[in-house]
């Protein structure tokens, strides 16, 4: 699956950056490919999800999009989603960001 990244509030953003010990990075980027493929991606309103691990080894991106915001509340009422998170937690402390998308450029 190829994201797409369009400018406009018919879709909701979240950007989670998790800052995590360098040893822990490859970890929590397969939880994170993990938690996309058995869970978010099988809830209503998922659009696409990519998970991007800094270079440097102490960060990590997860960038998704859903339909609404309204999407995101719901996953987070399921209750396969506090284990997950707790999992997440263990190892990374996390920001998390809502986002519209308002520029969007293209080579």
């Amino acid at each position: 699956m190829e994201a797409t990244i369009r400018t406009g509030s018919d879709i909701t953003t979240l950007v989670n950056v998790f800052t995590v010990e360098p040893d822990n990075q490859q970890m929590l980027v397969q939880l994170l490919k993990e938690g996309t493929e058995t869970f978010f991606s099988k809830q209503p309103g998922f659009i696409s999800s990519s998970v991007h691990a800094g270079k440097e080894g102490g960060r990590a991106i997860n960038y998704s999009q859903w339909k609404s915001a309204g999407d995101i509340e719901n996953f987070r009422k399921d209750p396969k989603f506090a284990p997950y998170v707790q999992r997440l937690a263990a190892i990374a402390k996390a920001e998390t960001i809502l986002c519209e998308v308002v520029e969007v450029n293209h080579a």
